[in-house]
């Protein structure tokens, strides 16, 4: 039908190109028209809702709709409007989950986003926190170790504390990439690893050698700070220690003997008979204290590093299933680890490494944690990217280290804390919004809230394939996932 086709007595018919439109003529157009004048009627300037696009409808001077709308109010067209909603995050990094508003994909990885520009989060360090079955674990194994491995130049080291059928969870997922874990235990079978080892001193020097030091002997002592002269004490062993030693790396039974022996050294000679007196004591008493320790672990901390302890491949496990939950064995084998890894990787800088410490209160709920914050500006130099994984953040001292590590971590996930002083401390601590505590203690299994950077927390749910469910099985319960 061509543009100037004759409009009837009801309504003028014109067409577009590809498009037909119709509107019932005036009574000016239409005798406008019946004299020839060519008037064209155009639908969006006359009153009303749009015209009905059927020919015979629009011939009859019908409009539409047909009904009345009913009466609404803002709150109310908010929920009707059919709008699309916008992904809360973009593209990059890795998948994550499905955002439960939008139900579109959550993108995040907290080493891309930190290195992206501008950056989206200050830094790259992680909160994973939630109840024993909420889904914590699965959701650490894809989003942090396997998914993250596809990506060019990037690597994971775990801290695995989790026994699952006589050793760490994460045994299988490093099977699958070619090697063995890192096994301790306390019966002198498994791996050593020196307090002393050279590659410590390669990352942080004989400072980070004697902070180890302190740190370990405050964790057998059960959280017992050092006193000033024991201190003293101590770093006068070490340096006799490393002077001495030659030909082989030192280890901690080397440094026994000269705890308490200042006799030797000649920075001591100037002090009186009772400062001299005073810091042999001190020495003494570390003495006895590293010595206990060494007795109670044969085997663990008594020896040069083995050479297992390694970290060639794309993941490493250290395994601590099989270590005593009480004790300070496994923050120690962790604050070590730690140190030996920044000492390798500083002198490996061709990838990314992430860092999970799973019943991550270990590292910063004690005294490890002033090793981590330490360390922070070295390991982001290095980039790593640790990721704290634990049940509940009550328990930490307002005024700890461990704290101030909680609050500088800019990607932060909560699985369900059915305790509401525990989902409280996660509102406030991570800033969410206040609705959001009550959110918390009724998440079902799979879902978290998730929150990075300045941007505002998103309800997710975790997914996976099925590929993921048979390779991150625990006997933790997570939402089921889809085939892809």
């Amino acid at each position: 039908m061509s543009s100037d086709a004759t409009p009837t007595s009801k309504s003028r018919l014109w067409a577009l190109p590809g498009l037909r439109k119709f509107a019932p003529p005036t009574d000016a157009t239409a005798e406008g028209n019946a004299q020839g004048d060519g008037t064209e009627i155009v639908p969006w300037s006359l009153p009303g809702t749009p015209l009905r696009t059927n020919a015979g409808a629009a011939r009859r001077g019908l409009y539409a709709p047909a009904l009345d709308g009913a009466p609404t109010t803002t709150r109310q067209a908010e929920i009707l409007n059919t709008a699309l909603i916008g992904p809360p995050t973009g593209t990059r990094g890795v998948v994550n989950g499905r955002d439960m508003l939008s139900r579109t994909p959550i993108s995040h990885d907290p080493v891309t986003a930190y290195n992206s520009e501008p950056r989206e989060v200050s830094s790259p360090n992680v909160i994973v926190m939630g109840d024993v079955g909420a889904g914590k674990s699965s959701h650490t194994k894809c989003n942090y170790v396997v998914r993250p491995l596809l990506l060019k130049g990037r690597r994971a080291v775990v801290f695995d504390k989790k026994d699952q059928n006589g050793e760490g969870e994460y045994s299988n997922v490093v099977r699958h990439y070619g090697f063995e874990p890192i096994r301790f235990t306390v019966d002198g079978t498994g791996t050593t690893l020196n307090l002393l080892d050279p590659m410590i001193a390669r990352g942080t020097g004989i400072q980070g050698q004697a902070r180890l030091l302190n740190i370990v002997t405050r964790l057998a002592r059960g959280d017992q700070p050092l006193d000033g002269w024991e201190e003293e004490a101590l770093r006068a062993a070490l340096r006799a220690t490393v002077d001495r030693i030659q030909g082989r790396a030192p280890v901690l039974a080397d440094v026994l003997p000269n705890l308490g022996n200042i006799t030797d050294d000649p920075e001591y000679h100037a002090l009186s008979p009772t400062a001299r007196d005073d810091l042999h004591k001190a020495g003494l008493s570390v003495k006895w204290t590293l010595n206990g320790l060494l007795d109670e672990y044969t085997g663990l901390l008594d020896g040069e590093t083995s050479k297992s302890v390694d970290l060639s491949g794309k993941l490493t496990s250290f395994d601590l299933s099989q270590l005593p939950d009480d004790g300070p064995v496994v923050p120690v084998v962790m604050a070590i680890g730690n140190m030996w890894m920044l000492g390798r990787l500083r002198h490996e800088r061709d990838s990314a490494t992430t860092v999970v410490y799973e019943e991550g209160w270990h590292m910063i709920g004690g005294p490890g944690a002033q090793l981590i914050k330490s360390n922070q500006k070295l390991s982001r130099g290095l980039g790593i990217s640790n990721v704290f994984v634990m049940h509940k953040g009550t328990d930490i001292p307002t005024d700890s280290p461990g704290m101030a590590i909680i609050q500088e971590a800019q990607t932060v996930v909560v699985y369900r804390q059915s305790r509401p002083d525990d989902a409280l401390w996660c509102q406030q601590t991570f800033g969410l919004a206040p609705e959001t505590a009550r959110t918390i203690e009724n998440l079902a299994d799979g879902h978290y809230i998730f929150k990075y950077g300045s941007h505002p927390e998103t309800h997710v749910q975790h997914i996976r394939s099925s590929w993921e469910r048979e390779l991150t099985n625990t006997d933790e319960g997570l939402a089921a996932g889809t085939a892809d």
